[in-house]
């Protein structure tokens, strides 16, 4: 008889949808009344001596199935009917197969395959979506390539659902490539298989191909399906393209589709991610069910956009709604904490999630900390933080710290931080830039020059500023200084013009900013063609004077940036909407919704 090792009980819902797979319980309607009317687990055992009674396998197959499946607390007891098959049928390992892949024990169900094997029951189409879902869940690729080779010579790799499967592995395991290899090979793409490779390419971060990729299956005349639009929503987050966004919303809506949690919550942070804070909080308002991933969600996108009190409200409304905080909530608090400089509340809040909630702070609570002390100037106390932590601080942590001694132009503290860092992770630019910011500010020229010179010895290359924004549906890019950009031409008379007003209006370069040894028009020159700067001068010419102008950019606003984009907005009478790398900026009529704290 085949055996397989009971799993724990702590297991996730297992309901997963397959239109392919035929449920034995459907043939036995009066079993499925009988058992959808079972209401306790000795109700359950009754059905079942019953069933053995009647000496009928099909009934105690079907009991094995709604075992497994209705309920993640029933999986043990599933496992025990499976147990007493002999022999088991495949369709009997495909269900349990199906319902181990979905636990919190998906390397169970490897098992499972191996002793099916080893029975000598050959497995067919159903039976490798569900092992190689497991092979995803733990991030296993070479198994995952093994399967795929069973897969092949059993014939069945053509399957619509077994390709789809081994394209979501590939990519979930890095190989981007070898998935796009076998998108290209699949003969009939049904949206299955589409979804799992734009899905692939949005979790390696590869959200143009994926843009470029739902156009393709916009051509191909398919429908989206969920998986689709929640991977359209986290790309049009990322690149801050609110009219992609809005197009899922109203498909959505036109479709009568169904808002689940998850789209809900993909919808929510794609309008916070794209500086619609209002929208964000009327769909909000509208969803009948909220979760805590729903409520964590709207917290942290106030949060980024600087509306620290109001998330602080949305966090206090939720405890109030019953909703438990988890630890994910309070990253989402203490960076709303940090971005408001409120320290008293940061401090009450991260003890309130040891005291009241039960929640052991994770390094990232602790790097929100410090990053809330750093920012509002109290760096001993960071440090000191820093070295009384129960866990071992990691380097994003530190670097925080070293954030704020730049800040802040802590010179000594920031010297040493910033070698301890180089020494850590000698490989990440941002450690030498952030040294070298804090030597430059104090005018220490040689010793900047030295750690830029460091630098490119080791062959680390600083990332180029790059600022992007959505016109018509598609979104544009740009490099600080790049000149040799097509575009450039068409924007230089609009930089020249916003050079001249905010001459006008009194604006003078903060040079300070540029980290070069070079003289004062050079410097005021380099600053003139930062990416923001070339995003703004691209709106300003193409985007209607009624509608923001909304630009991310992938590096921290510098100064200089920030306090022309202020002047920009009053003299040119524009709302701008700047997304840096870890907030909003709103500027409207010469003022920031950050009050310049960021």
């Amino acid at each position: 008889m085949c055996t397989i090792q009971v799993p724990t009980k702590n297991s996730k819902p297992i309901w997963l949808s397959n239109p392919s797979y035929t449920h034995l319980l459907s043939k036995h309607p009066t079993l499925l009344s009988l058992l959808q009317n079972s209401n306790s687990n000795s109700h359950l055992k009754q059905i079942h001596a019953h069933i053995l009674k009647s000496h009928d396998p099909n009934s105690l197959t079907a009991l094995l199935e709604f075992s497994a499946l209705s309920d993640p607390k029933r999986l043990d007891y599933a496992i025990r009917i499976f147990r007493s098959l002999n022999p088991p049928t495949i369709f009997a390992f495909n269900t349990l197969l199906r319902s181990l892949s979905a636990s919190n024990h998906p390397h169970q169900s490897v098992h499972l395959f191996l002793e099916m094997l080893h029975c000598g029951i050959a497995p067919n189409k159903y039976t490798y979506p569900f092992v190689l879902k497991s092979f995803s869940a733990e991030l296993a690729l070479l198994p995952g390539k093994t399967i795929h080779g069973h897969a092949v010579k059993a014939g069945s790799a053509s399957d619509p659902f077994v390709h789809s499967s081994l394209i979501n592995i590939y990519s979930i395991c890095g190989e981007i490539m070898d998935a796009l290899k076998l998108f290209d090979r699949t003969p009939n793409r049904d949206v299955v298989c589409w979804s799992a490779m734009i899905s692939g390419l949005v979790r390696q971060g590869r959200f143009r191909e994926a843009l470029g990729l739902f156009n393709e299956f916009q051509i191909a005349g398919l429908e989206p399906n969920e998986s689709i639009m929640v991977s359209l929503l986290c790309t049009s987050a990322h690149l801050g393209a609110l009219e992609q966004g809005k197009w899922v919303h109203m498909y959505i809506q036109r479709n009568g589709v169904h808002l689940s949690i998850k789209l809900g919550t993909a919808l929510i942070n794609m309008y916070c991610k794209c500086g619609v804070v209002e929208d964000a909080l009327k769909l909000f308002g509208k969803m009948k069910r909220r979760n805590v991933l729903v409520w964590t969600a709207l917290i942290s996108g106030l949060a980024i956009n600087g509306m620290g009190r109001r998330a602080l409200d949305m966090y206090q409304e939720m405890l109030r709604a019953g909703i438990r905080p988890d630890s994910v909530t309070f990253v989402a608090v203490l960076t709303a904490c940090s971005h408001g400089g409120l320290v008293e509340e940061a401090r009450e809040c991260f003890d309130a999630m040891r005291r009241e909630h039960r929640l052991i702070p994770k390094v990232e609570h602790y790097g929100c900390m410090v990053d809330v002390l750093g920012r509002a100037g109290l760096l001993n106390e960071a440090l000191d933080f820093i070295k009384s932590m129960p866990i071992e601080p990691d380097i994003v942590l530190w670097r925080a710290l070293l954030n704020a001694c730049s800040m802040h132009r802590n010179v000594e503290m920031g010297e040493f931080v910033g070698k301890f860092l180089i020494h850590q992770d000698p490989l990440y630019d941002g450690n030498y830039i952030l040294l070298s910011n804090v030597y430059a500010q104090a005018k220490r020229w040689a010793d900047a020059i030295v750690v830029r010179n460091i630098m490119k010895e080791r062959g680390v290359k600083k990332c180029p500023g790059c600022s992007t924004i959505e016109f018509n549906g598609v979104v544009h890019e740009f490099f600080v200084g790049d000149k040799s950009d097509p575009q450039f031409k068409e924007l230089r008379p609009m930089l020249d013009e916003m050079s001249r007003r905010l001459k006008s209006a009194g604006y003078v370069p903060t040079t300070s900013e540029v980290l070069l040894d070079i003289d004062e028009d050079e410097k005021q020159e380099v600053l003139c063609y930062h990416s923001e700067k070339l995003a703004i001068a691209f709106g300003l010419l193409n985007i209607d004077s009624i509608m923001p102008i909304r630009i991310v950019k992938n590096l921290r606003a510098c100064v200089d940036c920030h306090s022309a984009t202020k002047i920009i907005s009053m003299v040119f009478d524009r709302e701008i909407i700047v997304r840096d790398r870890s907030r909003f900026h709103h500027f409207k009529g010469g003022a920031c919704s950050c009050q310049d704290f960021w």
